[in-house]
């Protein structure tokens, strides 16, 4: 037999053996037989997204479909067979109850080649739990009380900002001066720097967070490997962060923390924590300390400006909605002597529903991800979740769901008064997660998006205007739920 022979004979074989393997990962729920949509190789379910879908529109497409067929769907991500839940108890069951047989989200980090990635949302396992316990004391309401003057100083400069703008052009795009607010805010408390983004548009700190969201280092079908592997992914030492996000914020980090060590600088901020973390013994490295800021950096900027961004367009079509809570601003205020403090802001009632609502409407992070540690049986012996499975919670879906949610479309904060609140089931309301794993920095997002909206409101009307676009069209490709280009509004000065 020749060498061509042969060589053609391994190669028959070889793909015919990727041809099995293909053919079986993509008829996993169909042998189960859980209801599912037919996957597309390569992408499963997944073919229309980013061109024609965000990943909002196939899961909440799914969830209607499928629900009440079963406690949850079969999904393919990519080549990797998923779960997409619909029943409510099951979620808390997953995130709460039964959270120790769920406490990874199974995805792509690589502490040794991409260490960026090795931050508290991508680290499983003890190394998760170690980590979250060593910064929770960071988000506590005392941690909050003490930088909240610091962010009132940033709203101070956005005011001014805002003013100087609003001069020009009674007609303003919301989204960008809103992000470059956020990017202070987050600059100033992860980095204790000075990111002059409200003044510098171009910024470095502003232009970084702008492609750390865009710019990605591989292909869809290099990322949707990694995203289905990410095991072997990590085995075959690939990166995800770009090159020139990862030396941007490893240098920063570095930089920063020498020159604290250098001036004996301590500041009750994210950094400072970080930087006692890492004079314990076995503590952290610099590249440790670059990937929670960075997360924190990438989450707390672009979570709470977009969100504030929905609150006020939806403010500007519900002029009633808007008088209401600015009412409640003013009389907040004054009771506190005129000043915008801390105890303050916990008593506004309203604006806690204003937000909840706009986070009901408009979560940012569209579906919530675990993966099962081991199998995990239901009432029901065919709907038995696999070990090692990924699990989708389709919190966007859960929120536009009318039997939980009547009238989904429609803007009304009173959905969560406390009667409202109490008659529905603890699990209808997803935009933090729950359970353990919920969103760290919580109770800095909700500080930082009051602030913002509280400078603004006090000192401006909000009106739809011909360049408002109505209904909003989400950005497809961005991983984030976010309006695909601006949020025009005009804004009037309050005497």
């Amino acid at each position: 037999m020749g060498f061509f022979t042969v060589l053609f004979c391994l190669l028959v074989g070889a793909v015919s053996l990727g041809y099995y393997f293909i053919k079986q990962r993509l008829s996993y729920w169909k042998r189960r037989g859980i209801p599912h949509d037919e996957p597309v190789f390569p992408a499963g379910n997944l073919q229309d997204h980013p061109k024609k879908k965000h990943m909002r529109e196939i899961s909440s497409e799914h969830y209607h479909k499928y629900k009440g067929t079963g406690p949850f769907g079969g999904f393919f991500f990519f080549l990797s067979p998923a779960v997409m839940l619909y029943d409510l108890d099951l979620i808390r069951d997953v995130l709460i109850k039964d959270f120790n047989n769920f406490t990874d989200r199974g995805m792509f980090h690589n502490e040794k080649d991409d260490p960026l990635t090795a931050n508290l949302l991508g680290l499983d396992g003890a190394k998760w739990r170690q980590l979250r316990n060593k910064l929770s004391p960071t988000f506590t309401s005392g941690r909050m009380k003490f930088m909240f003057p610091t962010v009132v100083s940033v709203g101070e400069r956005l005011l001014e900002k805002f003013e100087l703008m609003a001069e020009q052009d009674s007609i303003l795009e919301m989204k960008d001066i809103l992000v470059r607010f956020t990017v202070d805010v987050i600059g100033t408390c992860a980095f204790g720097l000075e990111c002059n983004s409200l003044n510098d548009p171009n910024a470095e700190f502003r232009r970084m967070g702008a492609n750390a969201s865009t710019l990605k280092r591989h292909s869809k079908m290099v990322n949707g490997f990694i995203f289905s592997f990410p095991q072997l992914a990590r085995q075959l030492r690939m990166r995800q962060i770009h090159d020139d996000i990862h030396e941007f914020f490893i240098r920063v980090v570095r930089e920063t923390v020498e020159y604290r060590k250098k001036n004996s600088i301590k500041r009750n901020d994210f950094m400072n924590l970080l930087i006692e973390l890492r004079n314990e013994d076995g503590g952290l490295t610099i590249e440790q300390i670059a990937a929670q800021t960075f997360m924190f950096f990438l989450a707390g900027f672009e979570t709470s400006s977009t969100t504030m961004g929905f609150t006020l367009f939806e403010l500007a079509l519900n002029q009633d909605i808007q008088d209401k809570l600015r009412d409640e601003i003013n009389t907040c205020i004054e009771k506190h002597n005129g000043e915008f403090t801390y105890e303050c802001m916990t008593e506004m009632t309203y604006m806690e529903k204003v937000v909840k609502e706009s986070l009901r409407k408009y979560p940012l992070v569209t579906n919530l991800v675990r993966r099962a540690i081991d199998d995990y049986p239901t009432s029901n012996p065919k709907y038995t979740i696999p070990k090692g499975t990924m699990v989708l919670i389709p919190a966007d879906a859960i929120h536009h769901d009318p039997e939980i949610y009547p009238d989904p479309e429609k803007y009304d904060p009173e959905r969560f008064s406390p009667e409202e609140t109490q008659s529905r089931h603890p699990l209808a309301w997803l935009p933090f997660g729950d359970g353990p794993r919920h969103c760290i920095g919580l109770r800095f997002g909700k500080m930082q998006t009051y602030i913002g909206l509280v400078t603004l409101l006090r000192n401006y009307r909000f009106y739809y205007c011909d360049k408002t676009p109505n209904p909003l069209v989400m950005n497809k490709k961005h991983t984030l739920l976010c309006s695909e280009g601006g949020i025009y509004l005009r804004v009037e000065r309050i005497n």
